[in-house]
């Protein structure tokens, strides 16, 4: 595959002073059972972050609660400063963990849609890395493989000019071969004033590319470091230290 593709110069968008994402003590509560215990951490710009932790753990429901797709129970979570609500919302660019276009729609027709819907929405970059990877835009979605629908849907949140990415699992689905291509193409095309929050259980493929990591267990943050302290803490790679950690 040829290398990711380069954007064209367009303004990073502004912000700020405040940090791109600060959570505190952020809960969340489904009955008697404790998603995310008061959750507290800051993101700075221009950072990869890895959300890691077994099944359970509450990555998703973490992601949800920053997304403003779940309320919490607790605590809140600004954008730049802001608290929950249509403006910050608006920074935020979202891949859910499971596809959520009719099986009807064509990709081009996903393509539209994102331009209606999304301001900072570039088309010429999310029909390059659609050709790149060899995503075919007049076919529906329901005639694509489940990893390609992946890729559709990466491609689409990776072309807006967010400030955060919040990514849940974007290449679970995703052929080995093409994993080191799409991770490239996720890097190279966000801002560097921007910050990525990546959920995975695919921490060797990942771990590479990440500038820091938030490791979850049991709804509680055990570990929030670097893969290079680790290493050097350890002799690990991160990926060594998490299947040592949490191994059955």
């Amino acid at each position: 595959m040829d290398q990711a593709y380069a954007p064209p110069t367009v303004p990073a968008p502004d912000l700020g002073l405040a940090p791109v994402l600060d959570c505190r003590s952020l809960t969340k509560r489904y009955g008697s059972v404790n998603a995310l215990n008061a959750v507290t951490f800051t993101i700075p710009r221009g950072r990869v972050v890895g959300l890691l932790g077994p099944n359970g753990s509450g990555k998703t429901t973490l992601i949800k609660l920053i997304a403003g797709l779940l309320q919490p129970t607790a605590g809140s979570a600004y954008i730049l400063g802001e608290e929950p609500g249509a403006s910050p919302k608006a920074r935020v660019s979202y891949l859910p963990e499971r596809p959520y276009f009719s099986p009807s729609m064509k990709v081009t027709d996903t393509l539209s849609f994102f331009a209606d819907f999304y301001a900072d929405f570039d088309r010429r970059l999310a029909e390059d890395m659609l050709l790149r990877l060899s995503v075919p835009t007049t076919a529906t979605m329901g005639a694509l493989s489940k990893g390609t629908k992946e890729k559709v849907q990466l491609v689409l949140v990776m072309a807006r000019r967010a400030a955060l990415y919040l990514l849940d699992e974007p290449i679970g689905g995703v052929d080995p071969a093409a994993r080191d291509f799409i991770l490239g193409t996720i890097i190279a095309n966000y801002h560097r004033d921007s910050t990525i929050l990546v959920s995975t259980h695919l921490v060797s493929d990942v771990e590479h590319a990440l500038d820091d990591f938030i490791l979850l267990q049991y709804g509680n943050i055990a570990m929030y470091s670097s893969p290079q302290l680790v290493y050097q803490q350890t002799g690990r790679s991160l990926d060594q230290y998490f299947r040592e950690a949490y191994r059955c």
